[in-house]
């Protein structure tokens, strides 16, 4: 069927060499993330202003901050927020995108013009202003908002891609033959097309978490994602600002950390869409 997810998908995934680089990347910090207590050195809340500022060096890798906590322990534990942000925010994006994409594109009249006016009006406010209105809103900001902003405002793509899927999805022939036989409207919606829109749904969803962690990282380099002493990445690199130039390794680091993530997401979710595409199955054995 249309747009669905196959082995030959996978065969396909495999011989994408860029592909599977990203996911090393990406398996590698649900690694870290995962086992952070046991991958990590040192505790990332201990500080020891004993210790503060020291350059990287053979007992601390990366590093120390101003409070002398340890740059390596915190950027391990950062990964278990950028993931935890990027996958929730990515999550709240694709359910409220999916769902109201699949209603316009198959009910259409109406319902459609609603939503995808809606979706327009969206796509006006500048994506970073609207999540930072959302999270000074509110009295105390932190993570759990952040997380609900970002997926509040990042939603429109979703639905775009879901409409233009269902579009096409419901008006082939086996749909057609559903609703020759009688099947109700929700059964042909969630059995027949819905199914068959998934595979470039999946592929926004897995490289919209990257953009998830760059909001993440902006936020909270503004004071509105995560607060201290949270290891955010974000808030690391806004810490370390006033030291670049001199300890440099407080910012630097913690922004590597961010670009190895996007980039891994970003590959792999290159690759899915390259191996769901049949008129780059071709070319993927060359990259």
């Amino acid at each position: 069927m249309r747009g669905s997810i196959t082995s030959e998908t996978f065969r396909q995934l495999k011989r994408n060499k860029t592909a599977l680089f990203g996911l090393a990347l990406v398996v590698l910090l649900v690694f870290v993330g995962v086992f952070a207590p046991w991958v990590a050195p040192y505790d990332p809340y201990d500080a020891n202003l004993d210790i503060s500022l020291q350059p990287p060096s053979s007992d601390y890798w990366l590093g120390t901050d101003e409070e002398g906590r340890d740059v390596l322990s915190r950027i391990i534990y950062g990964a278990r927020i950028s993931l935890k942000v990027g996958i929730i925010a990515s999550s709240i994006s694709l359910f409220l995108g999916a769902f109201l994409g699949l209603i316009a594109g198959f009910f259409r009249g109406w319902t459609e013009t609603f939503i995808m006016r809606f979706t327009d009006v969206m796509f006006g406010f500048p994506a970073l202003l609207f999540m930072i209105g959302i999270t000074a809103a509110v009295p105390r900001p932190s993570i759990e908002v952040a997380m609900l902003a970002i997926g509040l405002v990042s939603w429109p793509s979703m639905a775009r891609i879901m409409r233009s899927q269902v579009l096409t999805v419901a008006n082939t022939e086996y749909v057609a033959a559903a609703r020759s036989l009688g099947y109700s409207k929700m059964r042909i919606m969630m059995r027949h097309v819905l199914p068959n829109c998934l595979a470039p749904v999946v592929v926004a969803f897995t490289m919209s978490i990257a953009g998830a962690v760059m909001a993440e990282a902006s936020l909270s380099f503004i004071g509105l994602g995560a607060q201290p002493p949270e290891p955010s990445w974000g808030s690391m690199i806004a810490f370390g600002r006033v030291h670049l130039r001199g300890e440099w390794w407080i910012s630097v680091f913690p922004g590597l950390a961010v670009a190895v993530m996007v980039v891994g997401f970003n590959l792999f979710g290159e690759g899915l869409r390259d191996a769901l595409d049949p008129t780059m199955r071709g070319r993927t054995k060359h990259k």
